[in-house]
């Protein structure tokens, strides 16, 4: 990530990547409903558009912003790198959270526009189960795992393809279909179609994406180990 990169650009390429995502995922929704009848073949159209799209942003707005697009990450990292100095900073995380909300419901907004459904129209899907929100805890696990394993393992240019992949894979494994992101999450409320969640549904969800987050920060130290601290440069003179 670009520590030189002003911070207001910075949180508006979290703003941004995070509507751009949540239109691929809501749009890709509601073009799916309206070719087929098949829920399986909408899920595979919706995954699919998912993956690409979600490479794409990464790839585009890494170099600027790291491509959080998701609070669970955005904290994940700020504390994994409290002690190595190598995260982001307090007040990073103050501007990329509630740019990564603004962006979601944005996001949303464009693509019922798209599609010319109401701008705003709150979802009626529930997903309160049980096994829903175990299925969150699951897929925020596992991502933030990747994200920080990658990290740790000095692999990081292979996020935007790792990322990606897990996120599809995870539409399939997971009970949920991965919303794993409680920007996202929040996003998708604001619609009323095939991607959405309702309202009474979000809380359960993002209570259970961070607990996630949580146990993918103790995965990624039990595999990867903790990151050391930064060493201290040696005096230029």
């Amino acid at each position: 990530m670009s520590g030189m990169t002003p911070l207001a650009r910075r949180a508006a390429a979290e703003a941004l990547g995070t509507a751009a995502l949540v239109a691929v995922v809501v749009g890709s929704g509601v073009q799916a409903t309206q070719l087929t009848d098949d829920i399986g073949v909408r899920l595979l159209a919706n995954s699919l558009a998912t993956v690409l799209g979600l490479g794409v942003l990464i790839a585009l707005l890494g170099p600027v912003s790291g491509a959080h697009f998701n609070p669970a990450v955005t904290l994940t990292a700020w504390f994994a790198g409290r002690r190595a100095g190598d995260g982001p900073a307090a007040r990073d995380v103050a501007a990329y959270l509630p740019a990564q909300l603004v962006g979601a419901v944005g996001g949303a907004a464009l693509a019922n526009a798209m599609f010319a459904e109401p701008l705003v129209s709150f979802s009626a899907h529930d997903r309160s189960a049980g096994h829903l929100v175990l299925g969150e805890v699951v897929a925020t696990a596992g991502l933030v795992w990747l994200v920080l394993g990658l990290a740790r393992a000095g692999r990081s240019g292979l996020t935007p393809a790792a990322v990606a992949s897990y996120i599809g894979a995870a539409y399939w494994f997971t009970s949920s279909t991965s919303f794993a992101n409680p920007a996202v999450t929040i996003g998708r409320a604001f619609t009323d179609t095939f991607a959405g969640i309702a309202p009474a549904s979000v809380a359960p969800f993002v209570a259970a994406q961070f607990l996630g987050a949580a146990i993918g920060l103790g995965l990624a130290a039990a595999c990867f180990g903790r990151q050391a601290p930064a060493p201290t440069p040696a005096p230029s003179y």
